[in-house]
């Protein structure tokens, strides 16, 4: 793999590839700068070009470009801790029960850094697949670097990011609201905070913080969930909480 010069003037390992910009195009703070972006993609081309787009796009951490998961783990030691990682499965799909233990495997790797795919496909079967093995955030390779940026951010930030078009998709195919019953009615009080949580994309870890709750409850009440809302997985949750949960707020304002 080519060795790159980083800012600091050092030589990268063979192992992998380092990028990123000098300090003055970096508006974050310092902090920041001391952990790295981890792309993973077995292809050397897509790997280069994509490492660059996101340097010069504002990414504000170093972008180690690796092949494969063993090249990450030969040479981590030499890297900053990864604030993110970035997964490129190119045409490979999610719903492929290889692919998808492959994701689970990266997600048990890096623990709670949160980690992010970015595919070719982006029909919703690829999309539920990816995110029910545990990834923050799948990116259609359809879309632009800079919403790629944004969407790495997000996952940073707590959120999961989906695509748009794939929203819209979404909401077609799902039953329309019609007047039924409320939260209360189908929920009990915990099951309702843990809902609106999952409305919100939160994590099991940050449901059962934030409810002091033990994550082995979380789950519990998320499978009742799920079952009372007749969805198959998480995401479907929420956008069922969504048309559910106005009915509430509006009767509790």
């Amino acid at each position: 793999m080519i060795s790159i010069t980083s800012n600091s003037g050092a030589r990268t390992p063979p192992g992998a590839t380092i990028m990123s910009l000098s300090d003055e195009f970096r508006p974050e703070k310092r902090s920041l700068h001391e952990r790295a972006l981890v792309l993973i993609d077995n292809r050397a081309l897509s790997r280069e070009c994509l490492s660059r787009s996101l340097v010069w796009h504002g990414v504000q951490w170093e972008v180690v470009a690796c092949g494969s998961i063993q090249e990450w783990r030969e040479t981590s030691a030499l890297h900053r801790s990864p604030a993110a990682v970035l997964i490129h499965i190119g045409g490979n799909k999610a719903t492929d029960p290889a692919v998808a233990e492959e994701l689970r495997a990266y997600v048990s790797e890096f623990g709670p850094t949160p980690v992010v795919v970015l595919a070719d496909a982006d029909d919703l079967a690829q999309i539920f697949a990816a995110l029910d093995s545990g990834v923050r955030g799948y990116i259609p390779a359809s879309v632009g670097v800079e919403i790629c940026v944004e969407a790495i951010k997000l996952a940073l930030a707590g959120g999961v990011f989906v695509p748009a078009s794939s929203v819209l998709a979404m909401q077609k195919s799902l039953p329309q609201a019609q007047s039924g019953p409320s939260l209360s009615d189908l929920f009990t009080p915990r099951q309702a905070d843990v809902a609106d949580a999952l409305r919100k994309g939160k994590a099991n870890k940050i449901i059962a913080y934030e409810l002091n709750l033990c994550e082995s409850t979380v789950k519990v009440h998320i499978r009742n969930i799920m079952r009372k809302l007749k969805a198959t997985n998480r995401t479907e949750v929420a956008y069922k909480m969504r048309d559910l949960l106005p009915l509430d707020t509006a009767a509790a304002g």
